[in-house]
């Protein structure tokens, strides 16, 4: 049995595309016999992990960086172009089963329990899928209700629960069997504050009764929280791999400049890219656009700032705020690919 819950290597995954057009003809117009040309995406480009027992590993990302995908791999949902894997010491392509067997899973985007049951039913339901005796699968589903905190609520069903407590549901549902490793694909995504504060609560709860967690979010805040060791994936690959606090320590000597700024206008931008203590910048618009929040990297803040005033008084632009701050995981991502997290 491997050290590791969770171990990849040179982990590949190519989706096929088609198109639509071959040598500039309209697909209505082209020969039966004659095939599309084909076309692949890189989801995931030769990842390598090694996930220790008993952690909480975050994979952090912004859409479409791979982090889903991933998961999925390891869950045996989607077979590797190439590479290789293990869960709990079982090979994802060879021993399929038995990685189904250690795991419990919570994927982003999916119903995964029934609506038209109670919470109860529906724990009770999958309890009998995995072949777990009536008396236990009974026990075991109380046992989860009221550690969730849905005892008031669990004989309703799940149509008519919150967004939050459909999402205790099935993490109740992945902790049925008792797995040793358990897969969260964004499980605060699309919950209020409160809810996705209850949801972090209890991935921490579950590191201390001894589960491994393999975490994806783009959370920067949530992984900083929970994570003991994170891996940045950006474009299909593992660009930073460390405790939160290690990735950091990447730009500790540097300052972050964030500013709010009325009367924003197109040209400034670049304005204040040439400016030559500026090494990275991103732009963020307020939610009701009254002001950009503009967030500068620089070694030093002292020289950067009457620069940056000297271009930004002019043209009817104001400076609304500014704080000198502490590099955050935002930092370090922007750092390394020189966008947001939310690019």
């Amino acid at each position: 049995m491997s050290d590791y819950a969770v171990q990849a290597h040179q982990l590949v995954k190519k989706f096929r595309q088609k198109t639509a057009k071959l040598n500039g003809e309209k697909s209505f117009n082209r020969p039966f016999w004659k095939k599309a040309p084909q076309t692949f995406f890189t989801a995931v480009e030769g990842i390598d992990l090694k996930i220790n027992k008993g952690e909480i590993f975050g994979l952090l990302g912004p859409n479409g960086a791979g982090k889903s995908t991933t998961i999925r791999m390891l869950c045996t949902l989607l077979e590797p172009t190439s590479g290789s894997a293990t869960v709990n010491g079982f090979d994802i392509n060879k021993q399929a089963t038995q990685v189904r067997q250690s795991l419990g899973t919570v994927l982003a985007g999916e119903r995964s329990i029934y609506w038209k049951l109670t919470g109860r039913e529906n724990l009770l339901y999958f309890a009998a899928l995995y072949h777990i005796p009536a008396r236990t699968a009974k026990q075991r589903a109380n046992e989860l209700i009221e550690m969730m905190g849905l005892s008031e609520r669990a004989d309703e069903t799940v149509e008519k629960y919150s967004t939050g407590m459909k999402q205790r549901i099935a993490i109740s549902k992945a902790l049925l069997a008792r797995p040793p490793i358990l897969l969260f694909d964004e499980p605060t995504l699309g919950l209020d504050p409160q809810a996705a504060r209850m949801v972090r609560e209890l991935v921490l709860k579950l590191k201390e009764q001894g589960h491994t967690i393999l975490l994806t979010t783009h959370y920067m805040e949530e992984a900083d929280q929970l994570s003991d060791r994170i891996g940045i994936i950006d474009t299909g690959k593992i660009i930073a791999l460390d405790t939160p606090t290690r990735l950091k320590e990447l730009i500790q000597q540097k300052e972050v400049v964030r500013m709010e700024i009325s009367g924003w206008y197109p040209e400034l931008e670049g304005k204040l890219r040439t400016i030559p203590a500026v090494e990275n910048m991103v732009i963020k618009t307020n939610e009701n656009n009254s002001f950009q929040e503009v967030n500068l990297q620089t070694e030093n803040s002292r020289t950067l700032i009457p620069q940056i005033l000297e271009q930004i008084n002019v043209n009817g632009t104001q400076l609304v705020n500014m704080n000198i701050l502490k590099p955050s995981l935002e930092d370090v991502f922007i750092h390394l690919t020189g966008k947001a997290l939310r690019d």
